[in-house]
C-alpha cells in the first residue's frame, strides 16, 4: 500500500520526451498534478526553484551540467526538496553517488511502471525510496566494487564526463572551469583509481557499471 497521490505537485526532468510523456501519463493517471518539464540539468535547477514541486523526478544522463551536478546544486539552494533519480544506470555505484548528495530516493527506468507511483509516493510522504532491483547490493555497501569510492563529488563529475569520451576542454566548458583545474582533477582522478590513461579510465568506469561499451 503507497501513500496518497492525488494532488501532488512533481516536475519532471529528463532529455527524452518519450519518457517524460511516460511518466506524465502514468503520474497524471493517479492524480499528480505535473507542473512543468526540463530537458537539461541547468533547466532543472530553474524550474525546481520556481516552482518548488512536492517531487522533482531527475534523470542523470542531460546535457549540460548533467543531473548529479543539478542535484548537488539544487539541495544546496534548497535543501527541503525532495529528488527522485530516475536512471538507466541499474547499479549500486551511481545509486550510492546521488543518495550521498542528497536524493530522497533512486529508481532503475527498468523497473516495471508501478514502481514510479511507489517512489513518488513514498517521497512524497516524506519517506525514501530504493529500487528493489539494487536494494541488496546498495545494503551490502561493497566498496571494493567501486573505483570511484575515493574520488571527491567534483572528481567523480569529472570522471564521469570524461569515461564518456569528453575532453578536457569539453569538460571545463560543462563545469565552468578552466581546462588546467580539470586536468588537475584528472590527475588526481589517475592517482586514486590507478590508471594510467584515459582508455584505462574509461574500463574502470565500465567495470563499476557507470557507463556501457
Amino acid at each position: 500500500m503507497t501513500p496518497e497521490l492525488s494532488a501532488r505537485t512533481v516536475l519532471l526532468a529528463d532529455d527524452h520526451a518519450i519518457v517524460r510523456m511516460g511518466f506524465r501519463l502514468l503520474l497524471e493517471g493517479v492524480g499528480v498534478h505535473i507542473v512543468g518539464e526540463a530537458e537539461s540539468g541547468e533547466e532543472a535547477q530553474r524550474l525546481a526553484a520556481e516552482l518548488r514541486p512536492d517531487v522533482l523526478v531527475m534523470d542523470l544522463s542531460m546535457p549540460g551540467c548533467g543531473g548529479l551536478a543539478a542535484l548537488e546544486r539544487i539541495l544546496a539552494r534548497t535543501p527541503a526538496q525532495a529528488v527522485l533519480i530516475a536512471s538507466a544506470h541499474a547499479d549500486a555505484v551511481t545509486a550510492r553517488r546521488a543518495l550521498k548528495l542528497g536524493a530522497r530516493g533512486y529508481l532503475c527506468k527498468r523497473s516495471p511502471p508501478g514502481e514510479l507511483l511507489t517512489a513518488v509516493a513514498r517521497i512524497a510522504a516524506g519517506q525514501t525510496y530504493i529500487d528493489p532491483g539494487i536494494a541488496p547490493e546498495l545494503a551490502r555497501g561493497d566498496k571494493s566494487a567501486d573505483p570511484a569510492e575515493a574520488l571527491t563529488d567534483k572528481e567523480f563529475h569529472v570522471f564521469l564526463q570524461l569515461a564518456r569520451g569528453r575532453s578536457v576542454n569539453e569538460v571545463a566548458a560543462t563545469f565552468h572551469l578552466s581546462p588546467n583545474t580539470v586536468g588537475t582533477h584528472l590527475y588526481h582522478i589517475k592517482q586514486k583509481l590507478g590508471v594510467q590513461n584515459m582508455a584505462e579510465l574509461a574500463m574502470a568506469a565500465v567495470r563499476a557499471g557507470l557507463i556501457e561499451v
